[in-house]
């Protein structure tokens, strides 16, 4: 029995994602700025894909994680909506981050 997954460059890039973020939150921490959101989108980054993992282990048989993932959205389980909460957050963060970073350049 083969699971589908994801393609292996997609795995590159959100797992690149993830390790930028986290290691931007330190950066940040560390520049004191946006420090408890920053402590919030470590925390994130490294639960979220450590859940995500784990609850896509159990998929059904013709389904990659993503379309899992979306399957357990649509039926409201705890840890899908925690997911894509941490996915949210982490995109505001990065805005966040990103417009506090050019603030200083001009």
């Amino acid at each position: 029995m083969a699971l589908e997954t994801l393609p292996n460059w997609f795995w590159i890039g959100y797992y690149f994602i993830l390790i930028t973020t986290l290691a931007a939150g330190i950066f940040s921490i560390f520049r004191k700025k946006i420090r408890a959101l920053s402590v919030l989108t470590i925390i994130f980054s490294l639960t979220v894909p450590i859940i995500f993992f784990f609850n896509s282990i159990g998929r059904g048989e013709g389904m990659n994680e993503f379309e899992h993932f979306i399957s357990q959205l649509q039926q409201g389980t705890l840890w899908s909506i925690y997911t894509i909460i941490g996915y949210i957050f982490i995109v505001v963060w990065w805005v966040l981050f990103l417009v506090k970073g050019r603030e200083k350049v001009y």
